[in-house]
């Protein structure tokens, strides 16, 4: 008897001539170009190399749209971003040893965000794998090691029939929940062998869902119904998920404040009744999700950001969403739900009983007030007006990069999203060097808005060279330096915690020259003329650099007080 499935499975005469008759002239490095092709992808990110030349040379004969860096650091959080705004795997391109390692910063960022990033790198000939010392140029003893503690998982693969089945693998694990970086290596000499295999067609690699246990959710919708005072902390699960419209009407039913953690934002309206908006560094917010009865955690592991440097303890019930299995209940006990965002949330909906609740939005007002009274103590005029002025510049619907920087740190908890999956940084791992060739990658990605990258000056030290590849693409992105002279947040941390500060102090350029020395426009600001500098070049199309020399200071941490002044 022949079965429906068995007539899909059977090529036509078309394709069974094309896999009989290969075009001529193709190897290794085409099975990955077509694989990667049958997967959906348009775009790769990387580097060429001597090991992965078998790559590249395929690229000219595909579709693929190469956007390639000068650092494969910056190839890799390009690729993180391009992961981040797309939810599609980021191919990623790269040779064996010195470029293979230098990705690993971007990669524990990407894995640390759940950005769903592909690496894809050449191996030394088949014959010096398995730990022998031939003596290959870059080899490593067994470089697939250095990756596994970073990526969500690792494919090597030793012959040509082994690259499109390997791929595939490795696309899905990106892509099911938490979404994350993956490592495939091919040996040199795998790549560079000429092949008769079939054209590698389409290929199905769809990931898995990850749906909540039914009795979970039941259990959760019965504590959230019953409880007085719900609150909800939302993770960067929830945006990831594109679950932020259901996460509004949950917390609407509920009466429930919601704050959003640093790699959340845009996860819940900022100026919503019940938007607690992301002041997560301060003793109020802790103070209020602890007093919650039932409180909700939505895609977060409650980590050192998202818990007030780990002050926070919660008396009430805990409810964890999570999808990555490592955090949940990681950190504090709790009713914990392995699952998709989007999928637990709407089980919730499904279930949950409506409160009513007209002091909620009170409790909401009270809290912002008094962050605002102590942030308006600390006489920080300058940071917030600097913070302002980017908000009004940059448009509502276009994405925004931020390094690790002082304005970064303000723009976490103050800076207004707009809407989900537009505000990213690199606080998952929290490596410098993120902002510009990560909103590279966005504007490739999506070269309708305007990207917006910031760093400090000594974030985009890391970053210089991309200055090239931002004019080679005519990549749409304007890159806010705020110089300061130094590591400004490291300058604070030693002051506070010994006085002065040691190895924070740097020579730099003169930033502006060096963007045109790049063919990219740059223009020197002040905190006065820079939201009429940021919207003008914004507003303009291509890669531009605006300067702000200024020196930030931090608000004052309060993970080490209580609210009423004593200590914790």
């Amino acid at each position: 008897m022949t079965h429906d499935h068995d007539l899909e499975l059977r090529p036509t005469a078309a394709q069974t001539e094309a896999a009989l008759n290969p075009p001529g002239g193709r190897n290794g490095g085409d099975l990955v170009v077509e694989t990667l092709s049958g997967l959906g992808a348009t775009t790769v990110f990387g580097l060429p190399g001597q090991h992965a030349l078998g790559m590249f040379d395929a690229l000219r004969r595909s579709d693929l749209r190469y956007v390639g860096l000068r650092v494969e650091n910056n190839a890799g959080f390009a690729a993180d971003a391009y992961g981040r705004v797309t939810g599609e795997a980021a191919p990623l391109l790269l040779s064996t040893g010195p470029g293979a390692l230098t990705s690993l910063a971007a990669l524990q960022e990407a894995r640390a965000a759940s950005a769903p990033v592909l690496a894809i790198s050449s191996q030394v000939p088949t014959p010096g794998l398995g730990g022998g010392r031939h003596g290959y140029l870059h080899e490593l003893p067994d470089q697939a090691a250095s990756f596994r503690g970073v990526v969500k998982s690792v494919h090597t693969v030793r012959t040509q029939s082994q690259i499109p089945s390997a791929i595939a693998e490795a696309w899905k694990s990106a892509l099911t929940a938490p979404h994350g970086p993956v490592w495939v290596e091919i040996p040199q000499d795998v790549l560079l062998a000429g092949t008769h295999l079939p054209v590698v067609t389409a290929l199905d690699a769809t990931p898995d869902d990850l749906p909540p246990r039914p009795e979970l959710t039941a259990v959760a919708a019965d504590l959230l119904s019953r409880a007085e005072r719900p609150a909800i902390i939302a993770g960067g699960g929830v945006v990831r998920a594109d679950a932020s419209g259901k996460l509004r009407r949950l917390a609407e039913r509920l009466q429930a404040p919601v704050v959003t953690t640093f790699g959340g934002k845009g996860a819940f309206p900022w100026t919503h009744p019940l938007s607690l908006q992301s002041w997560l560094e301060d003793r109020h917010t802790t103070d209020l999700l602890e007093d919650a009865d039932v409180l909700l955690v939505v895609g977060s592991g409650l980590g050192e950001l998202s818990s007030n440097y780990h002050t926070f303890r919660p008396r009430g019930r805990v409810i964890q969403i999570e999808a990555d299995l490592g955090k949940l209940e990681s950190n504090h006990p709790a009713l914990g739900i392995h699952a998709d965002a989007r999928l637990a949330l709407q089980a919730l909906l499904e279930t949950v009983a409506e409160r009513v609740d007209p002091t909620a939005p009170e409790r909401v007002r009270d809290l912002l007030a008094k962050v605002a009274d102590r942030i308006r103590a600390q006489e920080l005029t300058l940071e917030q007006d600097v913070l302002a002025s980017v908000r009004r510049a940059l448009p509502g619907d276009s994405p925004s990069f931020w390094d690790m920087t002082i304005l970064a740190y303000w723009a976490w908890s103050a800076f207004d999203a707009k809407s989900p999956n537009t505000m990213h940084s690199a606080q998952g791992a929290g490596g410098l060097g993120y902002g510009f060739p990560a909103a590279l990658g966005a504007a490739a990605a999506d070269p309708t808005r305007p990207v917006l990258a910031v760093s400090g000056d000594g974030g985009a030290l890391y970053s210089i060279a991309e200055l090239a590849t931002a004019r080679q693409y005519d990549l749409d992105v304007t890159w806010l330096i705020v110089d300061d002279g130094g590591y400004g947040i490291l300058r604070e941390y030693m002051t506070d915690a010994f006085g002065r500060p040691t190895a924070t102090e740097l020579t730099r350029p003169d930033y502006v020259a060096l963007a045109e020395s790049f063919g990219v426009p740059g223009v020197r600001t002040t905190p006065g003329t820079l939201e009429t500098d940021l919207a003008k070049a914004l507003s303009q199309p291509g890669p531009a650099v605006v300067v702000l020399p200024a020196v930030l200071r931090m608000f004052a941490p309060t993970h080490q007080v209580t609210s009423d002044g004593s200590s914790r």
